[in-house]
């Protein structure tokens, strides 16, 4: 509880709360967070209400400022966490409910690269938006990619690599994909500092994401596109 703004969590109504923790979000205030969770559950929301309307819009809001350079990735990093604390709580309760996820990814750095701050980062921020991450953590050959996919079925795959040495894996990857026939049944984003459109282009993905904010807005349009499609493709 942010004891310095004498702000007691259980005496705000609903709509002040919400608002409070959109601000302990932006602050990174794990205990916060973690309390107002339970303080909403306590009083019979339920767990999908708390996820989008607190956590995903406060990490809207958050990552809106970082896209804008306002705020910089330990900020980021730190709110993410705090985020993930309120999931903890809400993950076992989401599953039991069968609430509706925005989507599936999995997530990983390629072969040969072990660096994963911006990874991790777009992990996080994409929990936050509501989608379920499986994050294959750092060094993965194509193997883990494609028995990831086969095992989750995602809506998206997500490759990383920070060295110029290791980017033109992503192409193997995506060329495997291609050989087994599966490539087009998936979104395909990369990211990394040495990496931009034409690259991920010439490698043959979707879409080349700057920064965690941008992968989360990229994944949301493309798979709102894709679900858009396939409706229209059933429907005709």
């Amino acid at each position: 509880m942010a004891e310095d703004d004498d702000i007691v969590l259980s005496e705000l109504d609903d709509e002040e709360l919400v608002q409070q923790m959109h601000d302990d979000l932006y602050d990174g205030l794990k205990d916060e967070i973690v309390e107002a969770v339970n303080i909403l559950l306590e009083r019979g929301w339920a767990p999908y209400d708390v996820l989008t309307k607190a956590l995903v819009e406060g990490m809207r809001i958050v990552g809106i400022d970082f896209r804008d350079g306002i705020l910089f990735v330990p900020e980021v990093l730190m709110a993410a966490n705090a985020m993930k604390a309120g999931m903890a709580i809400l993950r076992p309760l989401l599953i039991e409910t069968g609430a509706p996820r925005v989507g599936k990814m999995v997530i990983g750095t390629v072969k040969g690269d072990i660096h994963d701050i911006g990874k991790n980062l777009v992990s996080m921020m994409m929990e936050g938006a509501g989608f379920e991450v499986i994050d294959l953590g750092i060094n993965n050959p194509v193997e883990n990619y494609l028995a990831a996919i086969e095992e989750h079925q995602p809506d998206i795959l997500g490759m990383s690599a920070l060295l110029t040495t290791t980017m033109p894996y992503m192409k193997v990857v995506i060329d495997a994909m291609q050989e087994k026939g599966i490539r087009d049944d998936y979104i395909v984003l990369v990211g990394g500092a040495p990496l931009n459109e034409a690259f991920a282009e010439s490698v043959g993905a979707d879409a080349y994401c700057r920064d965690a904010a941008v992968a989360v807005e990229t994944a949301k349009a493309l798979i709102a596109e894709r679900r858009k499609s396939n409706s229209e493709a059933a429907e005709g």
